[in-house]
């Protein structure tokens, strides 16, 4: 960058303040310095040449010396790398060819030594010693490559970076003494420039000009202000106020601007995904509701139309079909638990959900409660026709300190549901344990569901698709409460399943009482 871009870039940075100080301070000096700027014109001119073209070479010189470091260290890190796995020793011209490398190193550093003077000698001095410790080392690893009885070194990571540093803060030093200089040459040509020439009528017309200037930066940051503000006002809360263009007080403003349009911006967001989020339960809810009155009527409905005919029958007073009456019974009593079974559903999320659920740890072996719940449960099979394979590896399972009822009710609510959505398939439940974990897993080979449907399954309210409820029954709480008992009892469930290939719930529980909750 050159020391006039470099100045540029300072004036859009200064605050209104700034300006006007900055402005009316060079009218002043202009009138000042008028008269002797003339005497050293040339002298300022000349210097300036030398200086850019000072810093330039030291600038390339430095860049130089960073590359041939950089590239030096990257065949190092090849050479030992190769070292380590082939052994193959170097030959006699690639060690000479890493002794000229270091010769043109060495050379560069004595090289760049003379620029700067006194003020860049302690920079250089560090650089010096850094270089030279780092040479020695690359030196040393090259003598002992070919020694088979040694292992080269090759030189930590500290002693390269250090020298890296060493070489920027004197490229850096340098760089910052050279643009010092030449924005001092710089403006004492364009002053002597000025005002030799022009004399004082050059001076009233660079004041006008700088007062233009000023007016002109004004200017446009009050408008870059103006039109932030409209776009505010007409509600495009995207737009934002270049801050960068401006300092101090105008340029706070903007950044003010800027960051309560962003906080309204959020605010706007967050209130519209909450809405969203509303809107989007309360559909779920209203669905909910729609498949519990669904579910409830059916239930009672069977209970209420079996009893007016069992009070028919007692009333005609003929003889009573006890077989039929038998099976009619046997509706109602099955009725009657479907709507328990529902009720609790219902009051075991509510529980889960104001945090009275609790977790009542007992000692049990958990193969025996999977046989109970098949074999209580083994009458749904039959309404589609299922075959049921039970697979409880024996061997493994031991007793666990757990919540029985939980883990009876989560079997359950798998296993109805394996039921509900396979037709003329197989139901699938496998226990074992490894370590200190129980895994039970109910597969079915019914309807199975999709990647999108996987994703809310485990929801409250919440079924595959909306006609789910009306098609299968059910009210999509079963595998809402699961997922919460298994979180409760320290464990997780997941869910595997393709379109027309059935489905996999697996559960992991820990068998060892440490890991498992108190209570909700």
């Amino acid at each position: 960058m050159r020391p006039t871009e470099a100045v540029s870039q300072l004036r859009p940075r200064l605050s209104l303040r700034g300006r006007l100080y900055l402005f009316s301070g060079a009218i002043l000096i202009l009138f000042a310095i008028n008269v002797g700027t003339s005497l050293w014109g040339s002298f300022a001119r000349n210097e300036s040449s030398l200086a850019y073209q000072e810093a330039v070479s030291a600038a390339q010189l430095t860049a130089e010396l960073e590359q041939n470091l950089q590239n030096k260290r990257q065949q190092i890190l090849v050479l030992a790398t190769l070292r380590e796995t082939t052994e193959e020793p170097l030959d006699a011209p690639a060690l000479e060819q890493a002794r000229t490398d270091f010769e043109i190193i060495s050379e560069r550093l004595r090289q760049l030594g003379g620029f700067g003077g006194e003020e860049l000698e302690p920079y250089y001095r560090r650089l010096h010693d850094s270089a030279t410790a780092l040479l020695d080392e690359w030196n040393q690893f090259y003598e002992n490559y070919n020694d088979t009885a040694a292992t080269p070194n090759v030189e930590s990571a500290s002693s390269y970076n250090k020298t890296k540093r060493h070489l920027q803060e004197l490229d850096q030093r340098q760089s910052s003494v050279a643009v010092q200089r030449g924005d001092t040459i710089d403006r004492t040509i364009t002053l002597t420039d000025q005002i030799t020439v022009i004399g004082f009528i050059s001076s009233i017309a660079i004041t006008l000009a700088l007062v233009f200037a000023m007016i002109r930066s004004t200017n446009a940051s009050l408008t870059r202000m103006k039109q932030g503000v409209e776009r505010f006002g007409s509600g495009d809360l995207t737009y934002r106020i270049d801050a960068r263009r401006d300092a101090g007080e105008i340029g706070d403003l903007a950044s003010t601007f800027n960051d309560m349009s962003t906080k309204l911006q959020s605010a706007i967001e967050e209130t519209n995904a909450a809405r969203a989020d509303a809107d989007s339960a309360n559909a779920a809810k209203s669905m909910f509701l729609a498949n519990v009155s669904h579910e409830l009527r059916t239930p009672l409905n069977a209970i209420i139309g079996y009893s007016e005919m069992l009070q028919d029958e007692l009333g005609d007073g003929i003889d009573i079909d006890r077989k039929q009456f038998h099976h009619d019974l046997a509706t109602i009593i099955f009725s009657g638990k479907q709507l328990l079974t529902l009720i609790n559903d219902i009051l075991d999320l509510s529980k889960i959900e104001t945090g009275k659920m609790q977790v009542t740890r007992e000692v049990f072996n958990p193969a025996s409660i999977l046989v109970q719940v098949c074999d209580a449960l083994s009458p749904l099979l039959t309404q589609n026709n299922n075959r049921l394979v039970l697979d409880i590896d024996k061997d493994s399972m031991r007793d666990i300190n757990s919540d029985r009822g939980k883990l009876q009710q989560i079997v359950t609510n798998l296993f109805s549901n394996a039921c509900k959505f396979t037709k003329d398939g197989d139901i699938t439940v496998s226990a074992s344990m490894a370590s200190n974990t129980l895994v039970v897993a109910v597969a079915d080979t019914g309807i199975g569901m999709t990647k999108a449907q996987q994703e809310r399954v485990f929801d409250a309210f919440t079924q595959a698709e909306s006609n789910t409820g009306l098609k299968y029954g059910g009210t999509g709480l079963g595998l809402a409460i699961v997922r919460e008992f298994c979180t409760m009892l320290g464990g997780d469930i997941t869910a595997e399943s393709q379109p027309d290939q059935g489905s996999v719930f697996r559960v992991t529980l820990p068998a060892d009482p440490v890991s498992i909750p108190a209570d909700a």
